[in-house]
């Protein structure tokens, strides 16, 4: 298990790659999803996002559209024992297993977790 940040929060970004013509189906799980982490009374945020082109500078040229295959989770508990219950929790197995065949990670979304810096 992953120590908690000084003030007892647990932080982290989940990420993963939808496989080409899946975006529309993971949109939909992490929609579902969000609902039910949501609810859970440990849970302080839970947002996910499609990456996107970033916005053209003055003059540049925008960079290529990225397809909107990549997605991007941000997540934080109260603590510890927060996490571990939402890790516990049924709707996050049928999410994973749903998941899996979708996207390009053979091991499923990647785990960053974080710590504030001061």
């Amino acid at each position: 298990m992953r120590d908690a940040t000084e003030g007892g929060t647990v932080e982290l970004v989940a990420e993963f790659t939808a496989l080409p013509g899946h975006e529309d189906e993971v949109e939909a799980l992490l929609a579902d999803l969000a609902v039910a982490v949501r609810a859970e009374p440990g849970c302080l945020v839970f947002d996910s996002y499609a990456v996107t082109a970033p916005p053209p500078v003055a003059e540049e040229a925008a960079a290529p559209a990225p397809d909107g295959r990549r997605f991007v989770v941000v997540e934080s508990y109260r603590d510890t024992e927060a996490f571990e219950a939402h890790l516990g929790q049924p709707h996050g197995a049928v999410f994973n297993a749903a998941l899996g065949p979708l996207i390009a990670e053979p091991t499923g979304s990647v785990l960053r977790f974080l710590r504030p810096v001061r």
